[in-house]
């Protein structure tokens, strides 16, 4: 082929492998993505790219896999500043007498800021591209996550109590209306309503949450059967547990995006999976607050979307997908007492393109493909600790750390490279860390 057949784009990475998830438990060698602005033109042999592109940068990754980049499908990352604060604690108890309390005093727009920034850095880091974002002041997390180039599904949230963020709840869905529209056209950000849960939010809220997610187009994502607790309130306070309330209210469909779901029935998975409603499964978190176990493997055969979550530093505590992705896998197996149970292949898909169709963006995110988004994750796995290498999906799985992450694009723009964050600037994001820790102590 002559040079002028050649095709010129921005940017072709040739890795070891590529592992695209879909087609599903593919592993390709020796190949290359093609991009051109913020889209995956082509994935091809790499000697078939070397004759067909022209790129204006070249990446070669000779050592390294390459994977869709990572998405935390449930996260409250300006919590990330309390990672730490209060551990050891059952969930009302620490959500009740330490998480609000401390919140009440800090919450506020510097706060989100921070903690988001904090958290963005992290998450790019351990190749995480995404994240589908719950908490206060959502207008001054969507402008912080735009800032700093990284996609996010934002939160709209609707709770029955004041908070620095609205005081009624006419205000909550005057302001939630508002931040919708500020990212109603914007590239890397989107909107979804977060009711907190059933047992903070009111009839009257859900049913124009319902509404109002018709109309706009927009997923709801909340805590839901979280714990049997929660349940068992639900129950002495309407004769009906939180699932059969919401779908009473008409809130079970395609739209849900439902976090723990560790009490469940099979009669609710099969409505799970009729409706077209998302679990995501936060099993670090569930863990650590003895929340319960999601009967993930059972909700996998079931035919329900199955995505992961980290959930929140104050919680977790860290934002590590890989470390999740280890965790719901042998977590599953365990309940479902089923070695085979949710393998490799299908827990990265949960971090992936399971995590995307949850956000509905699985035309543009979650998997390498001619077409969509360039974000991507290039994981070196010639450490010492990955090797002897065997099967690719089993180590990026069950042996591979965050800290192999060597390089992240989203949208085609690298935001990590050779480990050293781009555009972001480490020793500010401490200073103001470390001056929120002050402060936090000192309450």
């Amino acid at each position: 082929m002559s040079q002028t057949a050649l095709q010129t784009v921005d940017l072709l990475i040739e890795a070891r492998w590529v592992v695209p998830v879909e087609p599903h438990n593919v592993v390709l060698e020796h190949h290359a993505v093609a991009i051109d602005g913020d889209r995956i033109v082509a994935v091809l042999p790499i000697s078939e790219a070397r004759n067909t592109y022209v790129p204006r940068e070249r990446v070669e990754l000779g050592e390294h896999v390459l994977i869709p980049g990572l998405i935390n499908t449930h996260t409250h990352n300006p919590m990330t500043l309390m990672r730490g604060l209060a551990d050891d604690l059952p969930l009302m108890v620490w959500l009740q007498q330490h998480i609000w309390p401390v919140e009440a005093k800090v919450i506020g727009p510097e706060f989100v800021r921070d903690g988001v920034e904090l958290a963005v850095a992290e998450m790019i880091r351990g190749g995480t591209t995404c994240a589908n974002e719950n908490y206060f002041f959502p207008d001054t997390i969507g402008a912080t996550y735009r800032k700093l180039g990284f996609r996010a599904m934002v939160g709209l949230p609707i709770i029955e109590f004041p908070s620095a963020w609205a005081k009624t709840q006419d205000e909550y869905f005057e302001r939630a209306g508002e931040t919708h529209d500020a990212f109603r056209n914007d590239a890397l950000i989107r909107t979804a309503f977060a009711p907190h849960a059933p047992y903070t939010v009111s009839d009257e809220s859900f049913e124009r949450i319902r509404v109002l997610a018709d109309q706009l187009d927009i997923p709801v994502h909340l805590h839901l059967h979280e714990t049997a607790h929660e349940v068992e309130e639900e129950r002495k306070k309407s004769g009906l547990r939180p699932f059969q309330r919401l779908q009473k209210l008409g809130l079970v469909n395609d739209r849900l995006i439902a976090v723990h779901m560790t009490q469940l029935t099979d009669a609710e998975i099969a409505a799970c999976a009729e409706a077209g409603v998302s679990v995501v499964h936060c099993p670090e978190s569930n863990l650590k607050l003895a929340s319960g176990f999601c009967p993930a493997e059972k909700i996998r055969k079931a035919g329900v979307n199955l995505a992961i979550g980290t959930d929140g530093c104050a919680s977790n505590n860290d934002l590590d997908m890989f470390g999740e992705m280890r965790t719901a896998a042998l977590l599953a197996k365990a309940v479902a007492e089923d070695a085979a149970a949710f393998d490799a292949a299908f827990t990265l898909r949960g971090a992936t393109i399971n995590a995307a169709k949850a956000l509905g963006m699985e035309e543009q995110i979650g998997s390498i493909e001619a077409g969509k988004q360039a974000d991507l994750a290039a994981v070196r796995l010639s450490d010492l600790e990955t090797q002897p290498l065997f099967h690719i999906i089993s180590q990026l799985v069950y042996a591979t750390g965050r800290h192999q992450v060597s390089d992240v694009w989203i949208a085609g723009k690298r935001k990590l490279a050779e480990r050293e964050l781009v555009d972001m600037d480490t020793a500010d994001i401490l200073a103001r860390t470390h001056a929120w820790r002050e402060r936090i102590a000192a309450i």
